[in-house]
Order: C-alpha cells, then sequence, then structure tokens
C-alpha cells in the first residue's frame, strides 16, 4: 500500500537510484540515519516524521537511529534488532490505528526474540488516533503522528 498523503511531495534521489539497473532489495530495511540513544522504526509516511523528530531531538544531544522498513512482509526484523541491541531503546511509528499494527508486530518481536534482554527500558509504540479518519485538516493532523508525538515518545523511552 501506498501513502497518498505522500503524492506530490518531491524526494532527493541518489544517481544509483535513477539507474534503470537499480532495484531495491525486497524484505531488507534502509537505516535512514545512524544514531546511538534510541531507536526509531517507520515505514512510508511517518518515515520522513522520524528523520525531522530525530532532527530536533539532535539539538538536544539525543542521537535517534532512524529505520525505513520499506517492507513489512517480509520484515527485516534482523536489523531492527542489530539497532536496538546498540541503542537499547525502540520507538515504532506508523500512521495506522494501534490494535493489530505494524508497531505492535515490531514489538512483539522484538520481545520474543534476542534483541529483549537489550532493551533498557519498554517499547514505545506511536501510532494513529483509535478513531475513523476526520475530514477535517485539524482533525485529521491530531489523529496521525506528527513530529511532536515522535519527539515525546523518545523522551518518555530515555526517561528525559
Amino acid at each position: 500500500l501506498e501513502s497518498e498523503l505522500l503524492y506530490g511531495v518531491p524526494f532527493e534521489m541518489s544517481e544509483q537510484a535513477q539507474s534503470k539497473e537499480f532495484v531495491i532489495p525486497i524484505g531488507k530495511a534502509k537505516i535512514e540515519k545512524q544514531g546511538t540513544h534510541v531507536t526509531l522504526v517507520a515505514h512510508s509516511r511517518p518515515v520522513g516524521h522520524c528523520l525531522e523528530a530525530a532532527a530536533v531531538l539532535s539539538k538536544e544531544g539525543v542521537e535517534c537511529e532512524v529505520i525505513n522498513l520499506r517492507t513489512i512482509r517480509p520484515m527485516d526484523i534482523e536489523t531492527v534488532e542489530a539497532s536496538v541491541v546498540k541503542t537499547n531503546h525502540l520507538v515504532t511509528v506508523e500512521g495506522g490505528w494501534p490494535q493489530f499494527g505494524v508497531g505492535a508486530e515490531i514489538c512483539a518481536r522484538i520481545m520474543e526474540g534476542p534483541a529483549f534482554n537489550y532493551l533498557d527500558a519498554p517499547a514505545v509504540r506511536v501510532t494513529g488516533a483509535d478513531v475513523p479518519m476526520p475530514y477535517a485538516k485539524i482533525l485529521e493532523d491530531n489523529s496521525i503522528p506528527q513530529v511532536k508525538d515522535i519527539v515525546f515518545a523518545v523522551k518518555k523511552a530515555l526517561n528525559i
């Protein structure tokens, strides 16, 4: 699925990505930003929000590792696990509802796997509100995760 909110949004593209031979590997996440304090995991539109939140938090001395899942089935849980082992903290971000979401699946896999023993605090999920999507712009903005929500979640995870 794709986010219609991304239509018309420009992105920087490397020369390699513009090649006719370029193929994104299915099932392989991309580390968009290296960090040491907390792992932020997202897919689709929230990846951009995570990068913006990481820039805000960097000014406060918090270095976020931002992971773009790129695919959710198959899910590259190995990249997420390696990052959690490094940062000891996990925040998942998604635009969907909290129940049965991608963030819930990531948290479950971390809890059930070897990276769980490296967590210094519970994982935090940032999700859309559990309401039907409203039509009014102000209500829509309040029902899907924003940069401020991610910053708040990271501070909660790090207890700062």
